[in-house]
């Protein structure tokens, strides 16, 4: 088993020798900030302010001028933007719990383009660097600077250093290999205004007589608007408020009253031991979200296959050791991924004649 050190926190793995070994005072020392001082990017604080207030009026278009035909498809239209983030950047790549063919990836890419939150390439490699160091400077959503900070205060301001130093450090070979996902990285500043601002906009004028002001605020920017707060709610409330069943030495936590508005993403507490699930959270009614049925009903397809899960028993021999004295990794196939952890994981789905 690697030794803890001050520098990575996250994933634990237990061992019922070490329980209440001192784990927990080693997390309590590298779970603090350094007190540097944030560069304010004042660029985005004021882009940002634009977008919610024009997202404001946004709702008002929505309750007093939108057509019926754009009132009863925004909530699917945001629904199918976090899918992007949810399925494709998180579960597909930063974790790598299932493979999809290329139809899929495709499909995977549009969406996450749509959502607008940076290609996947860097998408993945910060959020692979979060759980690697979850709750340090490393974080790039550090929660222990507060939860405006984790929510949205990250992308007002530089990285702190130690987020650039370690992300140059997380293993990246995986998406360096796959063409998609570099073509994606390559022409993101071409592909982003197309897909998530002229294509949300042009369509509902065009097939359904939208107006540009109705289509513009309404599914464009409040759609794009109300995506990104859901999706933040995890970096920040998801590691504060709520329960810790399956370790509760780690920030993050369980939230299943936000399940449905997170997409899948509200299990948080169990998302951080069992990186590596396609499910995001356990067996049964808390696999029951959208992310996870759509990756269910393209592996019916045939388009998603090596799904990966944790078994019931070993979920709940988890919960109940509480965890303590593990290794952190990002999800599966990290280096430090430990054989136990390996031994105990279903892979579902298997592609034919692999």
């Amino acid at each position: 088993m690697p030794p803890n050190t001050k520098d990575t926190t996250g994933v634990l793995y237990e061992s019922d020798a070490q329980v209440d070994s001192g784990l927990s005072t080693e997390l309590s020392n590298t779970k603090t900030t350094d007190g540097r001082k944030l560069e304010l990017v004042w660029f985005n604080i004021v882009l940002f302010l634009i977008l919610h207030i024009s997202s404001l009026y946004g709702v008002w278009l929505l309750f007093t001028s939108a057509t019926w035909t754009t009132f009863v498809l925004f909530s699917p239209a945001v629904v199918v933007t976090i899918l992007g983030v949810s399925g494709g950047a998180h579960r597909l790549w930063a974790h790598r719990t299932f493979k999809a063919n290329t139809p899929l990836k495709l499909i995977f890419l549009f969406l996450n383009t749509l959502a607008f939150q940076d290609a996947v390439y860097y998408w993945a490699r910060d959020h692979r660097v979060h759980h690697k160091y979850t709750e340090t400077d490393a974080d790039p959503y550090n929660s222990k600077r507060g939860w405006f900070f984790a929510h949205i205060g990250w992308l007002c301001c530089r990285k702190h250093p130690e987020v650039v130093e370690k992300g140059k450090q997380i293993d990246l070979s995986d998406l360096e290999a796959d063409p998609l996902i570099m073509f994606q990285k390559k022409y993101y500043l071409l592909l982003m205004p197309i897909i998530c601002f002229v294509l949300p906009t042009v369509v509902p004028m065009y097939l359904w007589g939208e107006s540009l002001n109705v289509s513009w605020h309404v599914m464009t920017l409040l759609r794009w608007c109300i995506s990104l707060n859901l999706i933040w709610t995890v970096n920040s409330s998801a590691h504060m408020h709520g329960m810790r069943p399956y370790d509760k030495n780690i920030c993050p936590v369980d939230q299943s009253f936000l399940i449905f508005f997170h997409v899948g993403e509200g299990y948080h507490n169990y998302h951080h031991v069992f990186p590596w699930d396609y499910k995001s959270a356990e067996l049964g009614k808390y696999s029951q979200d959208v992310t996870t049925k759509f990756i269910e009903f393209m592996a019916y397809l045939g388009w998603a296959y090596d799904l990966k899960s944790v078994s019931l028993d070993s979920v709940k021999q988890r919960a109940q050791r509480t965890g303590d004295g593990s290794h952190p990794v990002w999800g599966w196939g990290d280096k430090d991924q430990l054989k136990e952890d390996v031994g105990v994981t279903t892979i579902s789905h298997h592609r034919n004649g692999k």
